[in-house]
């Protein structure tokens, strides 16, 4: 049988002690103009998502590949971060670091922009670059550059790439991830389809520990009703920018 969403109460309350996981998608940012890179046919200016978001795509044409990421670049620089954004960094900065973890499946900096100080980016950061040999010792860096008339490349003579979790990798992190989902009380996912695995699955590892006894709440939160959104205890839609300011109510 499938779990119902419930009626919304006005507010999510969290009682002393509580702590909260955030998971956020592409709906946060899409509030703040970020495009996102696929079209209803999964393609990009014409191109196969393959082509461009996948290993095997960068060893094909790794040209093509970062004049994409440079374009992704150059359309990040021009957004501000929105009062979503804003919203949540100051629950992290209410309930403090042991009791607000923010989680996001977004590439870009609006949630540091926005003002929050701890943000996991499970599938890695737009304006990073690292060495594509991984055998390389030197460590991803902040890069801003958009524009490349020439491969960018290591000091060891690699290739540099997008410091990006491409289809096909292992997101990063997964074991402090998999922590803090067993550790908080209340799930909250923003923005996100409820599509892409292994993020889709995080509210159901919630219902496991309910099955198991513990007390939990899961919300979701969006404009649309995402793929998984039986698993969800509440279904909120709306913009996030619009919803989230006032959502939460910290008792003590």
């Amino acid at each position: 049988m499938s779990h119902q969403p419930a009626l919304a109460t006005p507010h999510i309350s969290l009682t002393p002690g509580e702590s909260i996981f955030v998971l956020t998608g592409a709906g946060i940012s899409a509030e703040s103009g970020i495009r996102t890179f696929r079209d209803a046919n999964g393609l990009w200016e014409e191109h196969r998502v393959e082509d461009v978001a996948t290993p095997e795509g960068f060893a094909a044409d790794p040209a093509l590949v970062w004049r994409f990421y440079g374009q992704r670049r150059a359309q990040a620089l021009t957004v501000q971060p929105n009062p979503a954004h804003r919203a949540l960094a100051a629950l992290e900065a209410r309930l403090g670091p042991e009791r607000f973890f923010l989680c996001t499946q977004n590439v870009d900096h609006l949630h540091e922009a926005g003002g929050s100080t701890e943000v996991l980016h499970m599938h890695g950061e737009l304006f990073r670059t690292r060495c594509s040999d991984p055998r390389c010792p030197k460590l991803p860096f902040h890069d801003e550059r958009h524009d490349f008339p020439t491969l960018p490349r290591c000091e060891c003579g690699a290739l540099q790439r997008p410091h990006i979790v491409w289809f096909g990798e292992i997101p990063f992190e997964m074991h402090r991830i998999k922590r803090r989902l067993q550790a908080s009380h209340v799930f909250v996912t923003i923005g996100s389809s409820g599509a892409v695995y292994p993020a889709a699955g995080f509210v159901r590892e919630m219902l496991y520990r309910r099955e198991n006894g513990e007390r939990v709440r899961t919300v979701y939160v969006g404009l649309e009703r995402p793929e998984n959104a039986d698993a969800f205890d509440e279904v909120r839609l709306g913009p996030a920018g619009v919803l989230l300011p006032g959502l939460f109510a910290v008792e003590g």
